[in-house]
């Protein structure tokens, strides 16, 4: 998860890889830390737990508290005279080798002892614009209802926007798109596009990249040569930005996505504009081919992809890609570990199914805050439309005259009306919001 979207206050339950997880903040460490989302004594959620006075994590059901290592530091139903049950073995919550880096938290799935040390030898994938303090890097989240598998090669497929998106692209923009991988190995694959260059960096990043040199007639000249244009810091000629997808298996038929465009120009746009208000047209993007490939993932399955799917153009060749690298060097799937039968959950309401509260708002610190304080105006609006006719009611005949009650009534109106539109934009952004592309 980003750290921007983890409160320290509290743990936060997290499914990843079919491991339910809590993620916590140690502030006796500074760090954060996962656990297994259990607690060894009666088996509750740790996530519903609550950090206490001391910096532990707290069990909520009988009050056991647990610290940075997971080891257990407190049962308070065990009598101080006796033996020192809280350092038993069994007494400990499994611990995951965790760190952050890029500002997202990330942690290695097996809580053995022999992996304690792993974070330090198998580090997360680097990538250079997100420790580069000159590009901007706003983060979103959203949990999906489509498979990893599915997510990955959605992304890395071009071909889909003129058609899929089209507020984003002209419908009739498809056309032949010349793409080609340039290297293969268990270490992902580089590709290369018209418009850039790309990489699938195992097991979960897709990272697209391009430079962008400006319009020579709209810059300073600088010491070098180059450019300086007028709206970003950066040369003209290195003009850069980079879609990053980060790609997490949660579960059969579900993941979790986290997004950043990172760029070095217009760095400005992204500290004077709220995160929430990306977000809702990010939201839209992803809305608009959610419904086809919750379908698609339903009709292929988990396994049978290379039978199901005819791929014959050079559009689909990071998607053939991708799945050549599954089926060579993941085994052809995710590894569940023997939690998951094989079978795929349900098809939910479509309404469930799109729900944006849940899959974003509640895991996003700026949508939430956002979404809560928009209702709060809902609920001024409303107030002050009553106020308004109520100092028209209850005034005497000769106490308002008739342009201030005219006024107050046109203002009471005003407000009942704000209040229903803004009632309107709050279901569409932040809860639900179909999309029809027949109508598109």
């Amino acid at each position: 998860m980003p750290v921007c979207d983890l409160d320290k206050r509290r743990p936060h339950a997290k499914k990843v890889m079919g491991l339910d997880v809590v993620v916590w903040w140690d502030r006796n460490e500074e760090a954060w830390k996962v656990f297994d989302d259990t607690c060894p004594h009666r088996l509750a959620p740790l996530s519903e737990g609550r950090i206490d006075q001391w910096g532990r994590l707290q069990c909520v059901y009988h009050g056991w508290c647990f610290g940075g290592s997971g080891d257990c530091k407190f049962i308070p139903q065990a009598p101080p005279d006796g033996p020192p049950v809280h350092t038993f073995k069994k007494a400990c919550v499994a611990a995951y080798p965790s760190t952050v880096q890029h500002d997202i938290v990330w942690f290695w799935p097996n809580s053995d002892p022999q992996y304690k040390d792993i974070i330090m030898k198998k580090k997360p994938p680097y990538i250079p614009e997100l420790d580069d303090p000159s590009y901007s890097k706003l983060m979103g989240n959203r949990e999906i209802a489509y498979g990893y598998e599915v997510l990955i090669e959605n992304l890395m497929d071009p071909a889909h926007v003129p058609y899929a998106h089209y507020v984003k692209a002209d419908r009739e923009g498809g056309r032949p798109v010349e793409m080609s991988i340039k290297k293969f190995d268990i270490d992902g694959f580089l590709a290369k596009q018209e418009w850039g260059s790309s990489k699938f960096m195992p097991p979960c990043i897709f990272y697209a990249y391009s430079e962008r040199p400006s319009d020579p007639g709209n810059g300073t000249a600088m010491s070098d040569g180059s450019k300086m244009t007028q709206e970003s810091s950066a040369p003209a000629a290195t003009r850069r930005m980079a879609l990053i997808f980060i790609c997490i298996p949660v579960s059969p038929g579900n993941s979790r996505l986290i997004w950043t465009f990172p760029r070095n120009f217009g760095v400005w746009i992204d500290q004077v504009v709220p995160r929430w208000i990306f977000h809702v047209g990010q939201n839209l993007i992803l809305d608009s081919d959610l419904y086809l490939l919750h379908v698609e993932i339903m009709e292929v399955g988990i396994s049978n992809w290379q039978k199901a799917c005819f791929v014959p153009t050079k559009s689909d060749a990071l998607v053939v890609g991708f799945r050549k690298w599954l089926n060579k060097y993941a085994g052809g799937q995710v590894d569940w570990r023997g939690k998951f039968s094989g079978a795929l959950p349900a098809t939910p309401p479509r309404e469930q199914l799109m729900d944006r509260y849940w899959s974003h708002v509640v895991n996003c610190h700026s949508c939430n805050v956002a979404y809560k304080g928009l209702n709060a105006l809902e609920v001024a609006l409303q107030v002050l439309s009553v106020a308004s006719l109520g100092v028209v009611a209850v005034a005497k005949q000769n106490a308002l005259s008739a342009i201030a009650r005219t006024t107050l009534v046109v203002m009471a109106v005003a407000f009942f009306g704000a209040s229903k539109w803004l009632a309107h934009f709050i279901y569409k952004n932040f809860r639900y919001h179909d999309y029809d592309h027949a109508f598109r």
